[in-house]
């Protein structure tokens, strides 16, 4: 399927790109730039499945990213958001779950090259080394984070973020019990897990129907910053920047290049998402510091997180066959590594893009 739609993909975005970089650059000038919240789950080479990309085509993405877009965190993105002014094309990295692989490249390349990351774990699966459901029906239970792994990225510059406790699907739970006990008390409990503050949450699976008025409540409940969907939508200015819109990584390097460079059918495709802003809804006016500012020490991994050697050249992320030889580059995978409510009509992404977030 990928040998006959990576060509056609590649030859659409070659005839649109003059229109698409003319488009971009009107919305930069007005500063209305879309920001690109990705999502990953797991990078390596050994057991690939539909949530893992390879350790050279992620190398690719990060290459491709810092060459063309400003690298920001989820905070700054919010700020731009509310403030309706985005003066640049943008783009956050972020991690869904929580896989071990993650630490022995993926976590030490962002670290490297100072890229704010956000890391969403599942902390029950954390705590008792659980592999998750949809790796268990596939055959092949793969290993979770250990709690000093996650300590060691967050000593590294990588925030931690939540993704429940137990990774459930929400469009199957009611319960506002349950839901509090997945978000709320599970927040409490990560903080205590990594000894520091978690501000955002991502909700699994992330498609609306997940969305629901409970879940949203529950992120305002438990004081978290914001959520993030996974359904494949930009992060516009003027947008409710409660709601952190993603677009997954896609290992076809064809789409990942469509989404960036601002596809405005997907805009005008997504479906709409309702719901009312919980009361503790934070402040966007207020500033914050950013990720992008906070502890990313220049070429330093944490003292818990296995170095990724600089390649013998420098990587040109638009030649496809141009990327370090990572083959060697193993590491043990025993280092540790109040505001009144008001309504939202929130559009959200097109359904027919990427495959989101499968796990």
């Amino acid at each position: 399927m990928h040998l006959v739609r990576s060509p056609l993909i590649r030859c659409r975005n070659w005839l649109l790109a003059r229109r698409r970089r003319r488009e971009l650059d009107e919305l930069t000038q007005q500063h209305a730039a879309p920001m690109s919240v990705l999502f990953y789950h797991r990078v390596a080479d050994e057991h690939p499945n539909d949530w893992t990309i390879s350790r050279a085509d992620f190398q690719r993405h990060v290459a491709y990213c810092r060459k063309r877009f400003e690298l920001i965190g989820l905070d700054e993105v919010q700020r731009r958001v509310h403030r309706n002014d985005s003066p640049r094309p943008a783009v956050t990295f972020t991690f869904d779950d929580g896989y071990a692989e993650n630490c022995q490249f993926a976590l030490p390349l962002l670290i490297r090259h100072r890229v704010p990351t956000v890391y969403f774990v599942a902390t029950q699966h954390v705590l008792d080394q659980r592999p998750f459901p949809h790796d268990v029906a596939a055959g092949l239970p793969l290993p979770v984070n250990t709690v000093e792994q996650l300590r060691a990225a967050a000593d590294g510059g990588i925030e931690i973020g939540l993704h429940t406790r137990n990774h459930v699907d929400f469009s199957l739970v009611r319960q506002p019990r349950e839901i509090r006990r997945e978000i709320v008390a599970a927040k409490g409990e990560l903080e205590n897990l990594i000894g520091r503050p978690v501000r955002y949450f991502a909700v699994p699976y992330g498609f609306p129907r997940q969305i629901t008025q409970a879940v949203v409540d529950a992120v305002g409940e438990a004081g978290l910053r914001g959520f993030c969907s996974a359904f494949g939508a930009y992060n516009l200015p003027g947008r409710d920047p409660f709601h952190i819109r993603r677009i997954h990584g896609d290992p076809e390097f064809a789409r990942l290049e469509n989404w960036l460079a601002f596809d405005r059918r997907k805009v005008r495709g997504e479906p709409n998402v309702a719901y009312l802003l919980p009361p503790r809804a934070p402040d966007f006016g207020r500033d914050t510091a950013s990720t992008k500012d906070t502890h990313l020490a220049e070429d330093t991994p944490s003292a818990g997180l296995p170095p990724v050697e600089a390649g013998p050249h420098e990587l040109n992320p638009d030649d496809p066959n141009a990327v370090e030889d990572v083959s060697n580059q193993t590491a043990s995978p025993d280092v540790p590594l109040d505001r009144p409510q008001s309504h939202r009509s929130l559009p959200v992404s097109d359904p027919a893009a990427p495959r989101g977030n499968a796990p």
